[in-house]
């Protein structure tokens, strides 16, 4: 009896351990399956914050970091242009979803950097455009990947990047279909991953910013089936709230308005947030007289309906581009002692909206205050606009004659001759006929990487540009310039016209931003560049509207075939209202600069903030990136312009890159030191993500194409 109770009890003992071995094993496989879902939406969450709980990387270890893998993409042709990725990879239960400078998708293995599938949406044609990533969606074991490739949203297996049969026409459904106009002669492209409610997934889209664009619709398509379950015109409709604010058949024929940088979600309330761009034509408005609601604002639906819930527009009738270039912040402040729940949105001309989540109100005050009045003909600029009180601007808003650099004598004698000469009279100077210059410009101030929100602290973290342009505008008929051209000659006048100020007159482009386009026709297909011109990707807005009619035109200079000398016959122009005159900006998206291309305004020209949405107040502002050649001995770093957005980590650290030194760096979020940085293989034009796989913590991002490998990389980085 005494053995076999011994030898009941020792039983019991190891039940005893089996039971705590099996439960530690599911703790430990819960809590790996919670940490490789850290970052498993673009963003990081659905609140668009881009921060993290992880903190195994942190302020005492990270000088240790070093690569973990390298995943070489290889979509693109060898000789092509080195592809610029802005894709931020998110992670499900150990496997990494992306996207390439391709726009293909790809399934990685988040431990070793292996490829576990690709899809190509383009099915093997040309394709391309910007795409920073993909939304996963789940219903029990229906797990999928949703993405779109050029107009066309795809619903994927995760499993196996197979596209869904049972997803709108055999795994895709067509984004042109549900806007204004006819599906077949449009092009509607999304650049940023949609938002998932439930069963919903929420898209904006990217249209073109010129005369002719098509309406930014917000729409709301079912996960499983690909049907459009509501849309929200953001160019409301004769009922319609805000349709007062435009001419009475503006809906008819006015473009833009349109989500292009992403949004975010309040799960337990049912919210989204927009972040709305401007209406089109950017620069020139008189067809759309107004404060053109819902251009620039901020806009809270209900996520079930689509339904208007409040709205707040930061610019009034923008003539200046001045899009909301990221996804707005959700967040919490404290007032009163009391916590808030709050949305913060950050702009192109510097500043921090916040506002109570529920009903709009700004927990901060907002003045309007009196701006320059238009000269243009026609136009009918809005009288004031809003400046909020606190935080103060994150980006210069003003330059003066002592800003402008000096990098020779005849160099400064050109850009003061230059400043002196154009109208100048601060934030919302209106475009003018005589030049205006705007700071701080369309890729200035905040930029599509957005910002990360710390909740230990409330502190913002922004990147910021501060990078001044001219406006030119410039009286267009494009009928009268059409008399006696002939094809090659019609070409040219498009490309000075439209292309100039981005490509150069020589067509040497400004590398990273605007390729090259000389010896273009050994690179590119004639009909796959004719797709990229009216589709557009990258910086480069779509031009359907502008080359409609005139395509062999544009073609036959680009590829420089001047023995097309047939004349031209008639000129087709994009939509307007009828009989609408049409102005245009030469230089737009241009950069201010001396004649021997360094810049206009003294630096810094990029820096990194910390604001305290609390108080209101600055933490820190530092230079971010450095131009080594144009550094003065002794001085600070010159910062450099950026596109990337920072992520925070409860390691107490902000990582970010996007600067054309090729630089991932590692800050301490308190104080602002440089602790890590580590020189990169190209440019990494991409908000980097951290997750956790196998109990270790990884910091990976995309970084851009090389001559060696065109189609770029996915790097991550960990401890030893």
């Amino acid at each position: 009896m005494i053995q076999n109770k011994r030898f009941s009890d020792r039983n019991k003992s190891i039940a005893v351990i089996l039971l705590v071995f099996a439960f530690i094993g599911l703790v430990a496989y819960q809590t790996r399956d919670k940490e490789d879902r850290s970052w498993s939406i673009y963003k990081a969450d659905a609140e668009s914050t881009s921060y993290s709980k992880l903190d195994q990387i942190n302020t005492s270890n990270v000088a240790q970091l070093q690569p973990a893998w390298t995943f070489a993409i290889n979509d693109m042709k060898a000789g092509s242009r080195g592809g610029s990725s802005e894709s931020n990879p998110i992670i499900v239960d150990g496997v990494m979803y992306t996207t390439s400078a391709k726009h293909w998708v790809y399934a990685v293995d988040a431990e070793t950097g292996k490829q576990i599938w690709s899809f190509d949406p383009f099915d093997g044609a040309e394709g391309g455009g910007v795409s920073r990533g993909v939304t996963y969606y789940e219903d029990g074991n229906d797990k999928r990947i949703l993405v779109t490739g050029g107009d066309q949203l795809f619903g994927l297996d995760a499993a196996t990047g197979k596209p869904i049969p049972t997803f709108g026409d055999n795994g895709k459904v067509s984004m042109n279909v549900g806007l204004r106009d006819d599906p077949a002669t449009i092009s509607v492209i999304p650049t940023s991953p949609g938002i998932v409610y439930k069963d919903l997934l929420i898209m904006g889209a990217e249209v073109s910013e010129l005369y002719g664009a098509q309406p930014g619709y917000i729409r709301a398509y079912h996960c499983k089936t690909g049907k459009l379950e509501w849309t929200f015109h953001t160019i409301p409709l004769p009922g319609e709230p805000g349709y007062e604010t435009w001419p009475k058949d503006a809906y008819k024929y006015a473009g833009g308005v349109n989500d292009w940088a992403g949004m975010s979600l309040d799960i337990k309330r049912g919210i989204v947030f927009l972040a709305l761009g401007s209406p089109s034509y950017d620069f020139y408005g008189a067809d759309r007289k107004g404060q053109n609601l819902y251009g620039n604002s901020v806009v809270a639906l209900n996520a079930s309906n689509g339904k208007y819930i409040w709205h707040f527009q930061t610019v009034h009738h923008d003539l200046w581009d001045y899009d909301l270039p990221a996804p707005p912040n959700l967040v919490t402040v404290k007032r009163d002692g009391k916590d808030i729940d709050a949305v913060a949105q950050v702009t192109k001309h510097g500043f921090v909206f916040v506002f109570n989540r529920e009903t709009g109100e700004p927990l901060f005050p907002i003045e309007e205050r009196k701006v320059p009045v238009s000269n243009l003909p026609g136009e009918e600029s809005w009288p004031t606009q809003p400046f909020p009180l606190k935080p103060k601007p994150f980006a210069r808003q003003i330059m003066k004659e002592e800003d402008l650099t000096h990098y020779s004598a005849a160099g400064h004698d050109s850009i003061l001759k230059k400043f002196r000469s154009m109208r100048y009279e601060g934030l919302f100077t209106p475009p003018d006929l005589k030049g205006t210059l705007m700071l701080p410009g369309t890729r200035g101030g905040a930029e599509w990487g957005g910002a990360a929100y710390d909740p230990s602290s409330s502190v913002l973290f922004v990147k910021s540009n501060d990078s001044p342009e001219i406006e030119s505008m410039k009286k267009v008929d494009v009928e009268a310039e059409a008399k006696n051209q002939t094809v090659f000659d019609q070409g040219r006048t498009i490309y000075n016209t439209y292309c100039v100020s981005c490509h150069g007159k020589d067509k040497n482009g400004d590398e990273p931003n605007y390729p090259s386009l000389i010896g273009l026709r050994n690179r590119m297909t004639r009909e796959a560049a004719l797709d990229k011109i009216k589709k557009g990707g990258g910086k480069m807005p779509a031009f359907a509207s502008v080359v409609k009619g005139q395509e062999k035109g544009i073609i036959a200079f680009l590829y420089e075939r001047e023995q097309n000398s047939s004349k031209v016959t008639k000129q087709e122009t994009g939509q307007t209202k009828a009989g609408a005159d049409k102005y245009l900006n030469l230089t737009a998206y241009g950069h201010f600069r001396d004649p021997n291309g360094n810049p206009a305004i003294k630096p810094p020209w990029g820096t990194l903030n910390a604001i305290n949405l609390t108080t209101g107040e600055y933490e820190w502002q530092i230079p971010l990136g450095n131009n080594e050649k144009l550094q003065e001995k002794g001085a600070p770093e010159t910062g450099q312009e950026g596109s990337a957005g920072p992520i925070v980590t409860a390691g107490g650290l902000v990582f970010i890159s996007g600067t054309n030194d090729k630089k991932l760096r590692a800050f301490d979020k308190k104080t602002g030191k440089l602790l890590w940085s580590t020189l990169l293989p190209g440019v990494a034009n991409a908000t980097a993500c951290t997750y956790m796989t196998k109990g270790k913590q990884y910091v990976a991002l995309s970084v851009g194409g090389t001559t060696e490998n065109p189609s770029g990389f996915v790097m991550a980085f960990r401890l030893p």
